[in-house]
């Protein structure tokens, strides 16, 4: 768990949020033990920029990877971080109902969840499989 907070706050340091002044990072952890982080990236456009769920998924499907076993994601600040709707999906996309969600901050991992708790009866893969 420690190495996966480590490598979200590294990421969260590295976040371009120049609008919102709010810095997001996340880390992942595959089964087979590889870490992948990935940070907020905001648009001009705004709000066209990127999570940093989906920067920490998409370097991990760019290595290969198919799925998660766990997920840091790290905030500043006084309320629970945890993943905006998209980016549940996003994960869901990648997880079990039993993935686990971590919702860190200064402190450290404040709560976790697993993947149903965050998106119960959630729309997955196993749907669109035709028999």
């Amino acid at each position: 768990m420690q190495a996966l907070l480590d490598a979200a706050r590294a990421a969260q340091a590295q976040a371009y949020a120049p609008y919102s002044r709010y810095r997001v990072g996340a880390a992942l952890a595959t089964p087979d033990g590889r870490v992948f982080a990935g940070c907020n990236v905001e648009n001009a456009a705004y709000p066209s920029g990127t999570c940093a769920e989906a920067g920490a998924i998409a370097a991990m499907v760019a290595a290969g990877g198919r799925e998660i076993s766990d997920i840091v994601v790290v905030g500043d600040g006084p309320e629970l971080v945890t993943p905006c709707g998209n980016c549940r999906q996003r994960i869901r996309e990648f997880a079990t109902a039993a993935t686990r969600v971590h919702a860190a901050g200064t402190a450290g991992v404040a709560r976790s969840f697993t993947m149903d708790e965050l998106l119960p009866a959630s729309f997955g893969p196993a749907h669109l499989q035709v028999g």
